[in-house]
């Protein structure tokens, strides 16, 4: 007997609500329907090991996938634990029965604001899957019996009024859905679901990994052969054949997956041509449990540095496919790395499509990060070759989270490398810098420009060069940024603090005093070049070079200055210090020069001349190249006179 069952008016609106607004692709109500029919077949399985008497038999448990379209429907079948009728009044009757105003308001607002936690109590129901299938519906049906029972219960509704309930005594045992299908309409993105290669498609995209086969009948009707014409019989191929591949790689035994079927997953993920330069695969168990398969690239991605590039890796959920890139997991600054999470249980909202901000997520996130940091710094020591080769690819990518990623400021110095004036061809690592210290040395050295030729040539090296102090060279953008955010290497008593040789005044332990009788001219000079200087001083960094310009400790490197008011910002002007080498010849000429004539402005035109030599021995731009270059004819031809 039918009982025919009107849907309340709020229920009404939420349905709506859910076929209309909720899921942005409409392929998905596939993906809900084989997901639902795979949880089926794992509550039987499971049944069956606690209930010895249930009588079933699991050795064949299948969804099966039939297409007719000369009636237009999809059919998604499965012989898992099924339900009883109240089952299918509590379960459906989640969204058709339990329409609150509150639950309504709450998927509305969230709708509205784009908020998340709103649609978390509806997580996992099967009815939000379910009422999936209504988008691409004109009517649904359904015909369920549970295990271990002998009445099944039909259930079918056009998604408006009412829903009807029936009982059927013959009933299979599981669940099967038929979907009785819109029109195609390319304009609304509704394909044509009763098209086995349109089936295919979203299963391979959506449920490759299943555990379950996922049996699909290859073709449409084809006529039987003698038949009579004007009485021609039709059968159906009634053979089904799996589609679903089943080997999610990161769920078998290590032992069981060869080299070239990794580099084969890495290539379907990463869209890459080339193998990956790193393969890394753990399991997390505790409280939640997932797994990982991640890769790095032997090469760094053509959008690593494009803004508005994608990230992330692919998420799946009992291995059902969720997200393509799912920036949650992964850093911005691991953003090179590929792969593939699986997790069993998470919090997503009602149409899959979003993580909530839990806590499972940023366990996953910190343990995913822990793992990449710990396997980079681990193949700087056992493969120095691809260690290299990853640096030389996505080292600048990595040091990006020295900026973001406080927690982790350590790990990610202890995975990086530098180069440095110790060795002109092997970058080193900060440990190795450590133990290279000698004797009285605190800090660790550093300057920073635009390339390792102009750096380790600035005349800010030449004394430390002389002391036999081993200084590192950076000259990535980055780090002109995170050398003032980062204040030390290592921790507690043995943390090494990083200090700029271009910044501040520097004691390299040299006793020796001073010269006397420069008092006057560092007087003069600062006057007459306050405009560009904010002190002129002796320097005990120089040892060839005349002069350089230094900054106060904790300033804005020169650099990154430049860069950011190219990008627009407004910064106060910083005037620097210049340092006068007293044993360079310049110099005492210029002393000597201004002791006798002050006033001469050929003098105060050679300390104009030194400042703006000392500007571009470091690489830095003169406010008028054209006035430094008439100054500069003028003193030469003064000479050859």
């Amino acid at each position: 007997m039918s009982e025919t069952i009107e849907f309340q008016a709020e229920a009404r609106q939420l349905l709506q609500l859910m076929i209309h607004s909720i899921y942005s692709d409409k392929d998905v109500f596939l993906r809900e329907l084989i997901s639902n029919a795979s949880d089926a077949l794992d509550k039987l399985r499971m049944e069956s090991y606690q209930d010895k008497d249930l009588g079933v038999d699991t050795s064949d448990l299948h969804v099966e996938l039939r297409t007719d379209a000369e009636n237009r429907t999809l059919t998604i079948a499965d012989n898992g634990i099924g339900m009883s009728r109240d089952d299918v009044v509590s379960v459906i009757g989640t969204i058709a029965k339990s329409g609150t105003a509150e639950t309504l308001a709450k998927l509305r607002e969230a709708q509205a604001a784009g908020s998340e936690e709103a649609n978390a109590e509806l997580i996992g129901q099967f009815g939000i899957g379910f009422y999936s299938s209504f988008m691409v519906a004109e009517r649904v049906e359904m015909t369920t019996r549970r295990a271990g029972t002998d009445g099944g219960v039909h259930w079918e509704s056009a998604g408006e009024g009412t829903y009807e309930i029936s009982e059927v005594p013959d009933a299979p045992q599981g669940t099967s859905i038929t979907v009785h299908l819109q029109a195609e309409d390319a304009d609304d993105n509704l394909h044509d679901y009763a098209d086995p290669a349109t089936v295919r498609r979203i299963v391979k995209r959506y449920s490759d990994f299943i555990t379950w086969p996922i049996l699909l009948n290859p073709g449409a009707p084809t006529a039987v052969e003698g038949a009579e014409e004007d009485d021609e019989a039709e059968s159906e191929d009634s053979s089904l054949e799996p589609i679903n591949s089943r080997k999610a790689l990161w769920a078998r035994p290590r032992s069981e997956v060869t080299d070239e079927e990794y580099a084969e997953f890495y290539r379907h993920v990463s869209h890459d041509w080339q193998e990956p330069l790193e393969t890394m695969r753990f399991t997390g168990e505790g409280t939640f449990e997932y797994q990982a398969l991640l890769f790095l690239p032997a090469h760094a991605p053509m959008d690593l540095y494009m803004r508005d590039a994608k990230r992330g890796v692919q998420l799946y959920v009992k291995r059902v496919f969720v997200m393509e890139d799912c920036e949650a997991l992964v850093p911005e600054y691991l953003r090179f790395v590929k792969g593939v999470v699986d997790a069993q249980d998470l919090s997503l909202n009602v149409s899959r499509e979003i993580l909530q901000q839990d806590r499972q997520i940023q366990l996953i996130r910190r343990r995913l990060v822990k793992r990449v940091l710990q396997t980079v710094t681990a193949m700087r020591t056992e493969n120095a070759e691809k260690y290299a080769t990853f640096w030389t690819e996505c080292g600048r990518a990595l040091k990006e989270g020295l900026l973001t990623d406080q927690d982790n400021q350590q790990a990610i110095l202890e995975a990086s490398s530098f180069d440095s004036t110790h060795d002109p061809e092997k970058p080193t690592t900060l440990a190795e810098y450590v133990e290279r210290m000698p004797e009285g040395q605190e800090s660790i050295y550093y300057v920073t420009g635009d390339s390792r030729a102009s750096v380790e040539n600035s005349p800010h090296i030449e004394a430390f060069r002389a002391k036999g102090y081993e200084v590192l060279l950076l000259t990535d953008q980055v780090d002109e940024v995170w050398v003032g955010t980062v204040s030390a290497y290592g921790s507690g008593e043995d943390a090494k603090p990083f200090a700029s040789i271009a910044q501040g005044d520097v004691d390299l332990g040299d006793d020796a005093a001073k010269p006397e009788g420069f008092d006057d001219l560092l007087s003069w000079m600062t006057t007459t070049l306050a405009d560009d200087v904010a002190e002129v001083r002796l320097s005990t960094r120089l040892t060839t070079s005349p002069a350089c310009l230094v900054g106060e400790v904790g300033a804005i490197p020169p650099q990154l200055e430049q860069m950011m008011r190219s990008m627009g910002q407004e910064l106060p002007v910083q005037k620097r210090t210049l340092e006068l080498n007293p044993k360079h010849p310049l110099v005492e000429n210029l002393k000597a020069a201004h002791e006798t004539k002050p006033d001469d402005a050929g003098v105060a035109e050679t300390a104009s001349l030194l400042h703006d030599m000392a500007l571009l021995a470091e690489g830095g731009e003169l406010k008028e190249p054209s006035v430094f270059v008439g100054k500069l004819a003028q003193r030469l031809a003064a000479t050859l006179s």
